[in-house]
């Protein structure tokens, strides 16, 4: 069987690297200059770990149930579960003061407005934790992004952008630290080495306690009337 795959070109990585995308897309990640000969011997040495990784079950199906936005539904913000209220008060947005509370007339485009209430969440909150976080680690980034990422929690890009998935938003400040200080490392690891970890480890201690929250939790993060469960594998850090 013939496998296909993409390859992505970077000036700024030094090693090879193999992922398989939920959407069962093999991905390639070199060094620019290393040639196509060079990474299909390499595909075809990593050919049963690969077919072992486009065979596996997800642990969630792709389909859920979809959140209602109805009086009682709960809703997560920073770890901690919150009730909604649809009110018959004329709002133009989220409001949240230790519960949600929208307006009847926008239930039908509910998560629209909460999805743009997290995103504008996530750019009062991040924006210092990741300055704090660069300045100790010596780092320098250029931008923060939040959008709807689908297959990942976060990312940095080669030109030291960071991109963060606007649902972290729903995860405990501690989960919330642990992806942070994972992106950041990427400005000095590429990739997920034994020196990678020592970084992340010396910023957030506790980073495996994030980690298995994000194992046992990231289904949650997902249940919010999307199309497709995301599970904990995905999305991932980068």
């Amino acid at each position: 069987m013939k496998l296909d795959y993409k390859i992505i070109y970077s000036t700024q990585r030094k090693t090879l690297s193999l992922c398989v995308e939920r959407d069962k897309t093999i991905v390639v990640r070199a060094p620019s200059g290393v040639s196509e000969e060079k990474i299909h011997q390499i595909i075809e040495s990593k050919k049963l770990w690969l077919y072992e990784k486009l065979n596996y079950t997800p642990k969630y199906p792709d389909k859920i149930t979809h959140k209602e936005f109805v009086s009682g539904e709960t809703l997560l913000y920073l770890g901690k579960n919150y009730q909604l209220e649809i009110t018959d008060d004329q709002l133009p947005n989220v409001r949240f003061h230790s519960r949600f509370l929208i307006s009847r007339c926008h239930q039908e485009t509910a998560f629209q407005l909460f999805r743009d209430w997290y995103t504008k969440r996530a750019y009062i909150k991040l924006p210092q934790k990741v300055k704090d976080f660069a300045e100790s680690l010596g780092v320098q980034f250029n931008q923060i992004l939040v959008s709807d990422l689908k297959y990942r929690w976060g990312s940095c890009t080669p030109n030291n952008n960071l991109n963060f998935n606007w649902r972290i938003m729903k995860a405990p400040v501690f989960v919330i630290d642990y992806l942070i200080v994972h992106e950041l490392a990427h400005l000095l690891e590429s990739n997920h080495t034994p020196r990678f970890w020592n970084i992340v480890a010396v910023q957030v201690p506790n980073y495996q306690v994030a980690k298995n929250w994000l194992r046992d939790n990231g289904n949650t993060l997902e249940e919010d009337f999307l199309d497709k469960k995301l599970g904990l594998t995905t999305p991932t850090t980068d």
